[in-house]
């Protein structure tokens, strides 16, 4: 009897210690995916009106907040990137996309999509493969990368949306579970 007490009590302990790692796992994954959730809105949100921290920034460093460089101003959001950024084995593909409705509409949809996705934790499946897609095409303009013959941020980034799109981090701190919950979802999994 003593036995079966003490291998109990070891389960019991081994149990607790595993919900503290699985909910200190949890929130980490959650803040994880919060914060690059938050990196693609406010990359559509500067991209759209020029806000002046990436776009609307002259050579000169002169600012021009809600100026020309904003989308909804006429400003094409791909052409500096891929126009001008590019480098490498892939450079005339991306010198071509730049600046075309097409890139720019798929790049902002993009941003747009993938930020609500990761910073809701809703359509997470969608938005972890769109982002890693985003971030491994991103990576592919500017080959091979400046500080590292293989590896970037955008690698990470990668990386990144695989973890998060495999791991449920859409449940924690996001409306995720209860999005799965929903008749539309559970007809379409892959809404997930």
């Amino acid at each position: 009897m003593a036995t079966i007490t003490a291998h109990l009590h070891h389960l019991i302990e081994h149990d607790e210690e595993a919900a503290v790692v699985d909910t200190a796992a949890s929130r980490a994954l959650a803040a994880l995916r919060i914060g690059f959730g938050l990196i693609f809105l406010w990359a559509f949100f500067d991209k759209l009106l020029a806000l002046g921290y990436s776009t609307g920034v002259g050579q000169d460093g002169t600012t021009d907040r809600f100026g020309p460089a904003a989308w909804i101003h006429g400003g094409s959001p791909t052409k500096g990137f891929l126009g001008f950024a590019a480098d490498g084995p892939f450079r005339a593909f991306w010198n071509g996309l730049a600046g075309t409705a097409f890139a720019d509409w798929a790049f902002m949809l993009g941003l747009l999509g993938i930020g609500i996705a990761l910073t809701f934790g809703i359509g997470m499946r969608i938005g972890t493969v769109a982002g890693f897609v985003m971030y491994v095409l991103m990576w592919s303009v500017v080959l091979p990368p400046a500080t590292n013959p293989v590896l970037d941020d955008h690698v990470l980034g990668a990386i990144s949306m695989l973890v998060l799109g495999l791991t449920g981090a859409g449940a924690t701190w996001g409306l995720g579970h209860r999005w799965s919950q929903t008749a539309w979802v559970r007809r379409f999994p892959v809404l997930r």
